[in-house]
């Protein structure tokens, strides 16, 4: 009997130092944050923003436009007519903050001594952070090529007409007489919007109000609208390249995520255990691992890079947005306090989706919907840095089972 139980105590004992030696994982995301994957990896990534709950959409785009300004013109299909007050110019930091908040990231653990006593982590619970801090005068009558203008107004330094059209060789001979410097053979991408029955939203610089602002660069487009299409044209985009383009999109739901409904949506390889020089190199490692992810998924998905209550961020790489921030952001939903620092309550979901397209994979629009999923995501790739000191072992302190 003495035997036995001699054995017993032995096994237990095995069974200890290994329970010591090996540490649970860790239980929530947590770690040290130490690099982002950001907008700045891509040369002029396209950026937008569409907050939207219902049918009514806010849709902010980040102009990346690096030329003349007086050669600016930007032709955006919008699904239903819109009016002055429906338009205005955005901050131009907006887009940073949305992008700086929901990059992939890098992050970093460091091993404790692995025969020190193992304390049993409680689960963690992602931690609210501390945050919450065209020219009216100018304009000549010329011929119509059946295009109707709803409406025109200056908004800061833009001048924009609001058209409609009966055939795209109209449109673009229009826009061409008008003096909007597009390029030529747009009308193929113009018919079918115009076959839909959409309206044109058409901006282009107005160089005496451009010189009377502060600002070095043009400011991001506001449009609120209202309609049952929950989408984002992007076909217009591609008649100047036949390369590939990127595209970010920062989706705000007061639901869960956002999906595509014409196309894939996959993550990004995720939880990924990375070498420890990559902490040197991690644009090239992402930009090399979202290509061969891109190319391994047949070039026609969309990524989910983020997807996380607005609320919190595990681990932050920047503070999550204050209420002005999320007003900025088109935010017209959320019932928080007017004050900076009161956090942002719990009824704001973003989605950031990389796309990267051409004429050949992704030849339609891009069409989304809501979910209620609120499953929490990240691109998130991590570096163990093993225990290099000297072990100890003191079984003194071993926990007692019985």
């Amino acid at each position: 009997m003495s035997k036995r139980i001699s054995k017993i105590w032995k096994i237990i004992t095995v069974f200890l130092i290994v329970l010591c030696c090996f540490p649970s994982s860790a239980l929530a995301f947590c770690g040290f944050y130490v690099a982002k994957a950001d907008s700045n990896l891509y040369n002029q990534a396209s950026q937008v923003i569409i907050a939207r709950k219902g049918d009514r959409t806010v849709l902010t785009m980040a102009n990346d436009y690096q030329g003349e300004a007086k050669d600016f013109a930007l032709v955006v299909p919008v699904p239903v007519p819109v009016t002055e007050d429906q338009v205005n110019v955005g901050n131009p930091n907006i887009i940073q903050r949305l992008d700086a908040f929901s990059a992939p990231r890098l992050v970093e653990y460091f091993d404790n001594d692995p025969c020190q006593p193992v304390m049993m982590m409680e689960q963690m619970v992602p931690s609210a952070t501390s945050a919450d801090r065209a020219n009216q005068g100018s304009a000549r009558q010329r011929k119509s090529f059946g295009v109707t203008v709803e409406s025109r107004f200056t908004k800061g330094e833009y001048d924009i007409v609001i058209l409609k059209a009966k055939e795209s060789d109209g449109l673009e001979r229009w826009l061409i007489s008008n003096g909007y410097n597009i390029p030529r053979g747009a009308k193929e991408l113009l018919q079918p919007y115009i076959r839909q029955q959409m309206r044109f939203f058409v901006a282009k610089v107005n160089l005496q109000e451009l010189n009377k602002s502060q600002y070095q660069s043009l400011r991001p487009l506001m449009i609120a609208y209202e309609s049952p299409k929950f989408m984002l044209p992007i076909r217009l985009g591609m008649i100047n390249s036949k390369k590939e383009q990127d595209l970010i999109v920062y989706l705000i739901s007061p639901e869960g995520q956002v999906e595509l409904t014409n196309y894939r949506t996959v993550k990004v390889p995720s939880n990924v255990d990375v070498p420890e020089h990559v902490k040197g190199e991690f644009a090239d490692f992402y930009k090399s691992m979202f290509r061969r992810s891109y190319e391994r998924e047949g070039k026609k998905v969309a990524f989910v890079e983020y997807a996380w209550n607005m609320a919190n961020c595990d681990p932050c790489s920047a503070q999550p947005l204050n209420p002005q921030e999320l007003k900025d952001a088109g935010v017209f939903w959320s019932n928080s306090p007017s004050n900076n620092m009161i956090r942002p309550r719990n009824n704001l979901f973003i989605t950031r989706l990389h796309v990267r397209y051409d004429r050949r994979n992704f030849p339609e629009d891009l069409k989304f919907q809501n979910t209620s999923n609120q499953q929490l995501f990240q691109g998130r790739y991590v570096i163990r840095h093993p225990f290099r000191e000297k072990v100890t072992r003191d079984f003194t302190r071993l926990p007692l089972l019985f």
